[in-house]
């Protein structure tokens, strides 16, 4: 079980970008996410009902680590800037830790 889940919620920039904005994703954003320490899995989803589209990153690992390491590599330009997504209003960013049977934050892969 992972021990933690990076959410985020996009779209793209416009309807022309479509398929650019899942190129990019796919082909670029995923791959540089994974190399950050404690990502290990990645999944995109499609909403039924609207544009929007979900990536769920699981970790394994300290989670706040994972965050950390993720902010650094944005900010040191390891990673690449967002392409074809759509910035206002911005992807919605949520950081989760995972919890056992009891109530108790998982603080490492089980």
């Amino acid at each position: 079980m992972p021990s933690g889940l990076l959410i985020v919620e996009s779209r793209p920039s416009s309807p022309e970008e479509l398929a650019a904005y899942h190129e990019w994703y796919d082909q670029t954003h995923l791959p540089e996410i994974l190399k950050v320490d404690g990502f290990v899995s990645a999944r995109r989803l499609a909403s039924l009902d609207s544009d929007t589209f979900l990536a769920v990153y699981e970790i394994d690992g300290d989670v706040e680590a994972a965050k950390a390491a993720l902010g650094l590599a944005q900010a040191s330009g390891t990673m690449s800037r967002p392409e074809r997504v759509q910035l206002s209003p911005p992807p919605v960013v949520r950081f989760f830790r995972g919890l056992d049977p009891t109530g108790q934050e998982v603080s490492s892969s089980e």
